[in-house]
């Protein structure tokens, strides 16, 4: 008996061993642009064993052993999985938020956040920082695409935002904060419930120990802090307790950031290390830059790359909510707006904050299956960033941000298989992003030749 139950055992190592050895792929034939932001790599080969990169190099110095699936990425550009560093997965485009919440709260882990979830993976978007949704289904939804039950990028989460003052409305996903005490407890929890990330939003109204409690229990737990930045007050206090990344280009219609706050930045920015690392900004500005060509020309609003995984009421709702883009109370400072945005960006950029790519995804009319690429497209084609530079905001800073810089970021041996493809050239037309054709997140391909492999979704 005992020798049979060796032999079964022997059987069972053989199967599983064979079954990881035709897990391998080798990505043969792109350009592969790795995320360091040198030179592309011509004719690449990128050998990959079950979820990781094991070798990089070109046709010509790296034989792709046997054993070894060829997936040819000739004619294409090969990038690391893309970041959205500011997306909220409990939206998804609808333009009146107290109707969202009432209706859809108790439907946000089970169809929403992993629709929404699916639209970004689609996309390219391989990892996704989600600033501000309830905690159980954030939790949830979290494990569940950790555990591979669904689909979805890897999730860096916030939970709750963290303030002083929240409307009823908005209890779900705002918590109130209002003691040193409160901080602490609050912080707690959601590093429990496994959020790596704070998010405070109007900072300044809160009292100045709770805020700064509020940042050093997120620190001593290794939780980032990040915090709005539409008010001067919250730039400002924002800086003075030692919030990680600000989020948006804001003060509303004003023309450029006052003197005192670029004095401030470049303060901060001179300390570098010493004061935890470099000082990040997500702008967030092509929901505003495109706001009036989105009004003039809807068309893109009807794609239907938004609704997968959604119910029918669900895609009407929404939809009913957009009909008139250019009547809507959210919208109604965009044009404004707009004029200032090159003059912020070029002071951000002078001022030597790190950029991420994030875009404010799921709120009215910026579906998750667009907002990335739009982002990075106006980041290059209308504020004048180097195309590589906008890369790396894409796809190596924000993994250096968030600590993962070890796993994610870069195609480099070691790395974790997250990976895209494009056909033609990214470098010289950014847009293409619109359409990626390949998307390996973990050595699990998700799309290939424009198509979702729907046995893997």
């Amino acid at each position: 008996m005992l020798r049979i139950v060796q032999l079964v055992f022997t059987a069972l190592i053989a199967i599983t061993v064979g079954a990881q050895a035709q897990d391998r792929t080798a990505l043969v034939g792109g350009r592969l642009i790795d995320g360091f932001g040198h030179a592309p790599i011509h004719n690449s080969v990128i050998l990959i064993d079950g979820d990781t990169i094991t070798k990089v190099g070109t046709v010509d110095t790296l034989a792709v052993p046997d054993g070894y699936k060829i997936v040819s990425t000739e004619g294409m550009d090969v990038l690391p999985g893309l970041w959205e560093s500011h997306a909220h997965l409990m939206l998804s485009g609808h333009a009146d938020y107290p109707h969202w919440q009432a209706t859809y709260l108790d439907r946000l882990g089970d169809e929403i956040m992993p629709a929404t979830a699916s639209h970004l993976l689609l996309a390219g978007v391989t990892s996704a920082r989600d600033l501000g949704a309830p905690l159980a289904p954030s939790k949830s939804v979290k494990e569940r695409i950790d555990r591979g039950d669904i689909p979805g990028p890897r999730l860096f989460m916030s939970g709750p935002f963290l303030q002083y003052e929240v409307e009823d409305w908005q209890t779900a996903y705002r918590w109130p904060v209002r003691s040193v005490g409160d901080a602490r407890r609050k912080v707690a929890e959601l590093d429990a419930a496994g959020m790596v990330i704070v998010k405070l939003i109007d900072q300044d109204k809160l009292p100045r120990a709770v805020a700064k409690a509020i940042v050093d229990e997120a620190h001593k737990r290794g939780m980032k802090v990040v915090g709005h930045s539409h008010r001067p007050n919250e730039i400002r206090v924002g800086l003075e307790i030692g919030v990680d990344n600000f989020e948006h280009t804001g003060l509303t219609t004003a023309p450029e950031y006052p003197a005192d706050i670029m004095e401030a930045l470049k303060e901060r920015t001179a300390t570098g290390r010493i004061a935890g690392g470099p000082l990040y900004w997500t702008p967030t500005v092509e929901g505003l830059w495109n706001f009036d060509r989105t009004v003039a020309n809807p068309e893109k609003l009807d794609t239907d790359c938004w609704e997968r995984g959604l119910k029918d009421d669900t895609i009407a709702d929404i939809r009913a909510s957009i009909a008139n883009p250019g009547q809507l109370g959210y919208t109604r400072l965009t044009p404004l707006r707009k004029p200032t945005l090159k003059r912020k960006i070029a002071q951000l950029r002078e001022a030597g904050v790190v950029f991420l790519v994030g875009t404010d995804s799921g709120i009215p009319m910026k579906f998750h299956c667009q907002s990335t690429w739009n982002e990075m497209d106006v980041l290059v084609r209308v504020m004048d960033l180097p195309v590589m530079d906008v890369i790396r905001a894409a796809v190596y800073w924000p993994a250096v941000m968030m600590g993962v810089e070890d796993e994610l970021g870069t195609v480099s041996a070691g790395k974790k298989a997250d990976i895209i493809a494009v056909k033609g050239d990214v470098l010289e037309y950014i847009s293409l992003l619109q359409n990626v054709d390949f998307v390996m997140k973990g050595g699990v391909v998700y799309k290939q030749g424009g198509d979702p492999v729907e046995e893997n979704l």
